[in-house]
């Protein structure tokens, strides 16, 4: 059995929803796992597994939008107390616990002590779709792309292995990459869903400019999460989260109305509920959900979240719908088959591939 550190980002709950999934996987499966992470990553894993907690980087936004300057300023502060995580991490995961691999869900200090001291690192999480997986999108787009692809090379460099997910299947650009449908939380799984006729709205309380369009459709009923408070407001109710009470929501909803991260979104594709994806702007994966979405045409993406495009999602929900009857249901075991032959036999198959990529580091770096 492998001694594996799990590193993930805290940002979201999107990462730490997958990695509890892989984590309780390996963990069945006899391995030893040490897990690494911050803000909601560390707060949603930290009563179930032995979780370190590490400085992380951190997105502040505004009315969804990414705010350059205060993203900064939050980031910078913490500079210093970031050197002392990274030693801490270093000491206690890397010198005392003696990994046999890394693994990773967009989590830097571990991927780059990896690197450091040459432990087999393989990736597991959607965000290399934008490196490894080719993708179509408008010219205007191509230097957000190009941005994208490269922060990711520095976030997270020279993976031997990437478990990428994806609800959108592209041409893969090296042979070290493996695509596989969304990781999905067990509860998701063994939902059953219906169509109570509501809209689901998950939305922070800064974006105001959702509710505004909303009140107006006195037709339509609106579930509202994302406010952290409990009143009905004429076609509006607004709840307080619950992982249960909205889990439930979503099961038995017409449609969902959300920013464009991954999760929900495909949870929703999932339990068969269109979407009305509203990307963040500053951040390109949100743009590329919303542009798969309407390619797949499993929803709509509005970028500027007007109100005409509104009209339209709620128009188009029965197509929607009828295309997402032919959405891939078929759950986690292929990325968990997978993973599990990744670490037979000692790491025999992941230490290949390590092998393998560190003889052509210095000839091809992707």
């Amino acid at each position: 059995m492998a001694k594996i550190v799990y590193s993930l980002s805290g940002e979201g709950s999107g990462h730490s929803s997958r990695s509890r999934e892989m984590i309780t996987h390996l963990l069945k499966k006899g391995h030893t796992v040490k897990v690494a992470s911050y803000d909601r990553g560390y707060r949603n894993l930290k009563d179930d597994f032995d979780v370190l907690e590490i400085e992380g980087f951190s997105i502040v936004s505004e009315d969804n939008k990414v705010s350059v300057g205060k993203t900064f300023l939050q980031n910078f502060t913490s500079i210093f107390d970031r050197y002392e995580s990274i030693n801490e991490l270093k000491q206690k995961y890397f010198k005392e616990f003696k990994p046999d691999c890394v693994i990773t869900d967009f989590e830097p200090m571990a991927a780059y002590l990896a690197n450091e001291l040459d432990v087999p690192l393989m990736t597991i999480d959607n965000q290399h779709r934008m490196r490894y997986m080719d993708f179509s999108y408008p010219l205007e787009w191509k230097a957000d792309a190009l941005f994208i692809e490269n922060l990711i090379r520095v976030m997270i460099p020279r993976p031997c292995i990437s478990l990428v997910t994806t609800f959108y299947f592209g041409k893969k650009r090296n042979d070290r990459t493996f695509l596989f449908p969304p990781i999905l939380r067990q509860a998701v799984l063994d939902q059953k869903p219906a169509n109570g006729g509501y809209i689901l709205v998950y939305a922070t309380s800064e974006f105001k400019t959702l509710i505004d369009h909303i009140k107006t459709y006195k037709r339509e009923k609106f579930i509202v999460y994302g406010f952290n408070i409990d009143k009905i407001e004429k076609n509006l109710i607004y709840k307080s989260f619950s992982r249960e009470g909205f889990l439930n929501d979503l099961a038995g909803c017409r449609a969902v109305v959300a920013t464009a991260g991954f999760t929900l979104m495909t949870e929703s594709f999932y339990l068969g509920k269109p979407v009305l994806a509203l990307p963040m702007k500053g951040q390109f994966e949100q743009v590329l959900n919303g542009l798969m979405l309407d390619d797949l045409k499993y929803g709509r993406s509005s970028l500027e979240l007007k109100r005409e495009d509104i009209s339209a999602f709620l128009y188009d929900i029965p197509e929607y719908s009828d295309n997402l009857k032919s959405y891939d249901r078929k759950g986690n075991y292929a990325i968990k088959e997978m993973l599990d032959l990744m670490l037979a036999n000692d790491c025999q198959l992941l230490n290949s591939f390590n092998e393998k990529r560190r003889t052509i580091f210095h000839v091809e770096e992707k």
